[in-house]
């Protein structure tokens, strides 16, 4: 039997949905055989049951019975398969990438995978992929993994077209179901396509990777320019200073041998001049005494001595000195106030020392518009949906959503900073204490109000209600820090995110105590949720 099996063509034995030697093989009413749970399977999958071979269309479905002959027949080829397999051959790797689909026991490194069988098959698997007509046509490749991705998820068919409307690949049945209607080519006619695009592809990406080459060159020259800029600054300072010690020691010395022959010359003229006080104060003595005696004779001879002035005239004899060096202390003062401003000049530095008057402030409640909400530790506000009812208070605000804090200044210097993220109407700034809080019409005209805010996505700086100058910012504002010179009369607004200028009020004359002042309205549709928050200000941002 082993015999004949081995004359007749192997493709009789396999069935033409699993590629395998027969298992089960049952016949249908047109003559084409199957594995039993191959076929059954098949019909299970489709709405009519039909061959997969002539597709002759069967209704009722039959009922199929095992086709005894070509069972035994195909059991008997198994064995003479199975010999041939046992025959010793090279040993394959135990961790091989991709193994064959159909070894049911040790599973052996696969040599192909066929892209019409999706699956991948070791040498002797694969041995009616070389021999039956029916399986040469089919297309194999080197073994590859997850040959499922080419399989159709929705109807398990092989996705052998392109639909271009989704940029996808599709199954024939696709086109009835998902992508019906939709522009659909055949998947070697769009791989055809797309392959004579490559060249001009990869023309388009090598000119994308010079372009980010040249990117990445300029990129890192900057660095590199950055980083000789942070040397050339960094070591100006110690070039500036060694310098001014150079200066410094050499100016010393040249006082000390200044001060010193002043010295000298100071001494020489002061042992003198003592010398000669000394002498007449002798002359003073004897002249007393000369007085208190009555011989005549002796006082008129003695007198012209005593009397006579000494040889030296001082008058015109002085110590000069040439110590002064005021132009060198005015020429360091300046470089010094000169430094100091190009240092201010630059965001983190200026941000830094106003940082240094930074203040702990808390929203003060007895000033709160009835419809705030503070927070219990005082450090946010919310615009509330309803008014309060609140006891009666003279500070308190009753016009406008506003509030104050507790802490006022009278002098000095003081920042804050303020959340503002989320909120779509506020203002914030510093107030003068006497501003109207109880009849909002006397505020129009009024002055006392140092303020930013935003309104309508429109930012503004504010001294009343009529007077706003319209701010633009490139980015919207997240949190604002608020300095204030007292002394000077200056009220500043920075982006703390950005660390840049936002608006200056200069030349004010403060008169009054100044309160932190904060505005929170809910805009046209009644909802402002984000409250504003007193920040912890930090010297390490």
């Amino acid at each position: 039997m082993a015999s004949a099996i081995s004359l007749l063509s192997e493709d009789k034995f396999l069935c033409s949905v699993c590629l395998d030697v027969f298992t089960k093989p049952v016949s249908t009413p047109c003559g084409h055989t199957f594995c039993s749970a191959c076929i059954h399977k098949y019909w299970d999958s489709n709405d009519i049951c039909q061959c997969p071979i002539c597709k002759k269309v069967f209704d009722p479905r039959p009922e199929l019975q095992v086709n005894i002959i070509m069972s035994e027949l195909a059991a008997d080829f198994k064995t003479l398969v199975r010999v041939k397999a046992s025959t010793p051959g090279p040993q394959l790797p135990e961790t091989a990438d991709v193994l064959c689909d159909i070894c049911s026991d040790t599973k052996t490194e696969a040599v192909k995978s066929c892209l019409m069988c999706l699956a991948s098959f070791c040498e002797v698997h694969l041995e009616p992929h070389r021999r039956v007509p029916g399986l040469k046509s089919h297309t194999l490749l080197n073994p590859v993994k997850n040959l499922d991705d080419k399989m159709c998820k929705t109807h398990n068919k092989l996705t052998e077209l392109y639909c271009w409307t989704d940029k996808a690949c599709i199954c024939a049945l696709c086109i009835t179901d998902n992508h019906k209607g939709h522009s659909v080519v055949p998947l070697e006619e769009e791989y055809e396509a797309v392959m004579s695009k490559k060249d001009a592809a990869l023309a388009n990406i090598q000119k994308m990777i010079h372009s980010r080459s040249k990117k990445i060159a300029e990129i890192e020259n900057s660095v590199d320019e950055a980083k000789k800029e942070k040397e050339a600054s960094v070591q100006v300072f110690p070039d500036l200073i060694a310098s001014i010690q150079r200066c410094q020691a050499e100016l010393v010395e040249v006082i000390e041998e200044r001060y010193a022959a002043t010295k000298q010359k100071a001494e020489g003229f002061l042992t003198e001049l003592k010398m000669e006080v000394t002498e007449l104060k002798s002359r003073s003595s004897q002249l007393e005494q000369l007085s208190q005696s009555e011989d005549h004779h002796h006082f008129l001879q003695s007198f012209p001595n005593l009397f006579s002035p000494l040889n030296k005239d001082w008058t015109n004899t002085g110590v000069h000195s040439d110590l002064s060096f005021k132009a060198v202390r005015d020429a360091v003062t300046q470089l010094k106030h000169r430094v100091d401003e190009v240092m201010e000049e630059l965001p983190e530095i200026k941000m830094k020392r106003m940082r240094e008057h930074a203040v702990d402030l808390t929203f003060d409640p007895d000033t709160a518009f009835c419809s705030l909400v503070i927070s219990q530790a005082g450090k946010q506000v919310i615009a509330g949906d309803t008014e309060q009812s609140l006891p009666n208070n003279p500070r308190r605000f009753e016009v406008f959503p506003e509030v104050l804090t507790k802490e006022g200044f009278t002098t000095g210097k003081f920042y804050y900073e303020v959340q503002v993220e989320g909120s779509t109407r506020w203002i914030t700034g510093v107030v003068r204490e006497s501003v109207d809080r109880k009849e909002g019409i006397f505020r129009l005209a009024e002055n006392g109000y140092w303020t930013i805010g935003l309104k309508e996505g429109i930012y503004s700086a504010c001294r009343s209600i009529l007077q706003r100058h319209k701010i633009t910012l490139k980015e919207k504002l997240e949190k604002v820090g608020i300095f204030v010179d007292y002394n000077k009369g200056v009220v500043s607004f920075y982006d703390v995110i950005s660390k840049s200028h936002i608006y200056s009020f200069t030349g004010c004359h403060f008169t009054e105590k100044l309160y932190p002042f904060f505005h929170l309205q809910p805009n046209r549709n009644q909802t402002n949720s984000a409250p504003l928050i007193l920040t912890p200000v930090t010297q390490t941002d």
